[in-house]
């Protein structure tokens, strides 16, 4: 390979790993705000939220 193609390829790795990470992160954050609206609603509604499995 030469240092350009190396250079080209190192970069692209870069940005895969910092979407990748991004990503993640974003995944993270919707399933806390699922789990807490989730919480919400099942306060709104009285129901035992613990006691049902939820997948």
């Amino acid at each position: 390979m030469t240092e350009d193609t190396q250079h080209h390829a190192s970069r692209r790795n870069s940005l895969r790993e910092a979407a990748l990470e991004e990503m993640l992160k974003f995944e993270r954050k919707e399933s806390e705000f699922r789990k807490k609206d989730r919480a919400e609603r099942a306060a709104d509604l009285r129901l035992p939220l613990d006691e049902i499995k939820v997948h």
